[in-house]
């Protein structure tokens, strides 16, 4: 005679269950709190966390120092401002006007200050009937290296402009005395005007400046996601986890596989299915929507790498970590990688914690590479060098942590328990 069914289970009396509430709740809240601290702790407030981003500061000046004085205005003016480094927000690198263009086309800084040739020449006039022009300071931004960081060195370098302006102003008034009218003194009170221009210009199609961040978003989640998928889809493939889509539930037989020899299918599988997330990626963002980029064999190439690398790193996680190997992954990859890349707000103007992270974080070193080839005509010197080292790095430790792990499981007879197929 059959044993009668046990009763079926209800969800009102699993939710009585303390026990059941437990580990769900404060994962999740775990989780929801780290969030938040993460991505808003380093983007809420970059202004306070500015420090010494790297402008550069150009003294063209030639002339002839005025009457009483060692120096002419333009070194004077850019002495100053060296000196004055606006509570150590900014890194003024004083250089010529070559050194300054060769780094604006590079990337290695935010912005550039230029006093020019005729500066003294210009503002000593201003107090003589045969004045022609007023003087200028030219303040120059730098797209290329994002919306926010060029807004913060052009907001530091005109501030700068109009301290030089009022200081030269308030000189010149006392100079002409009693003798200036109404209106020289108003002209005096501020003199000098600050055009801001391009230094390095970007496509119109270039986001501002954050094309490179999301096409580098969009190859780290290739590789995440990628991985993931490819993992799950093999270990449901040698019945080592279930199938279910809706109502449908299957269960392959179970394939006797070490998880040596798991790890090394997942691996190659992934560098061939990258070849086409990576492919479809570039053809999404250049072909179709039209995102400008000048090297595209190089950065085909790249991308390839870039999302390999990533991949590799999920495959090895995995198998290191098993059930909560695509969680860690997931941090590794994107929840420490957003805030400390650099590629939306400068590490300048970040907490030190993301700074500290952004020395080895992938997401910050994949998107100086792409940022190089985008916008700075794919310069080793303006990221891309390094980044390519970062990505070889990368790959050697994926498949030296992965198979390092596995072999050791497979030694110690760690074996991936499952039920017997029927």
């Amino acid at each position: 005679m059959a044993e009668p069914a046990a009763p079926q289970a209800t969800a009102a009396t699993l939710l009585r269950r303390p026990q059941l509430w437990l580990v769900p709740t404060v994962l999740t809240g775990l989780l929801a709190l780290l969030l938040s601290l993460l991505y808003m702790g380093g983007i809420v407030n970059p202004n306070r966390d500015l420090r010494d981003l790297p402008i550069a500061l150009v003294n063209d000046d030639i002339g002839k120092p005025p009457p009483g004085q060692q120096e002419n205005l333009g070194t004077q003016v850019t002495t100053a401002i060296a000196a004055d480094t606006g509570g150590g927000k900014a890194e003024w690198r004083t250089l010529t006007r070559v050194q300054a263009q060769d780094q604006l086309d590079s990337g290695k800084v935010y912005g550039a200050l230029i006093v020019p040739a005729g500066f003294t020449d210009d503002v000593t006039a201003l107090t003589t009937p045969g004045a022609t022009r007023a003087p200028t300071i030219t303040v120059l931004t730098n797209p290329g290296k994002g919306s926010l960081g060029s807004s913060l060195a052009s907001q530091i370098t005109t501030k700068a402009a109009h301290q030089a302006s009022q200081t030269i102003g308030r000189q010149l008034a006392a100079a002409a005395g009693a003798q200036a009218s109404p209106t020289g003194k108003l002209l005096l009170a501020d003199p000098v005007n600050v055009v801001t221009q391009v230094g390095h210009p970007i496509g119109i199609h270039s986001g501002l400046g954050l094309t490179a961040f999301y096409y580098t978003l969009l190859l780290v989640l290739a590789g995440f996601m990628g991985g993931n998928v490819i993992s799950n889809g093999v270990d449901t493939a040698l019945g080592y986890a279930d199938n279910e889509i809706g109502p449908w539930h299957t269960r392959r037989p179970t394939v006797p596989i070490s998880r040596t020899q798991t790890l090394l299918l997942k691996m190659v599988m992934t560098a061939g299915i990258t070849l086409v997330s990576a492919s479809l990626v570039l053809l999404a963002c250049v072909g179709i929507l039209g995102m400008d980029a000048s090297q595209l064999p190089l950065l085909w190439v790249y991308s390839y790498c870039a999302a390999l690398a990533v991949g590799l790193g999920v495959q090895a996680i995995n198998a290191a970590f098993g059930g909560i190997g695509q969680l860690v992954s997931m941090f590794v990859f994107i929840v420490l990688g957003l805030p400390s890349s650099g590629a939306t707000v400068p590490l300048q103007a970040v907490p030190g914690f993301y700074r500290f992270l952004s020395h080895f974080e992938p997401m910050r070193q994949l998107s100086d590479g792409v940022r190089a080839i985008l916008y700075f005509d794919a310069r080793g010197d303006a990221g891309l060098t390094r980044s390519w080292i970062m990505i070889a790095i990368g790959v050697v430790l994926a498949l030296l942590f992965g198979f390092a792990m596995t072999t050791y499981y497979d030694r110690k007879g760690h074996k991936r328990l499952t039920p017997q197929a029927a």
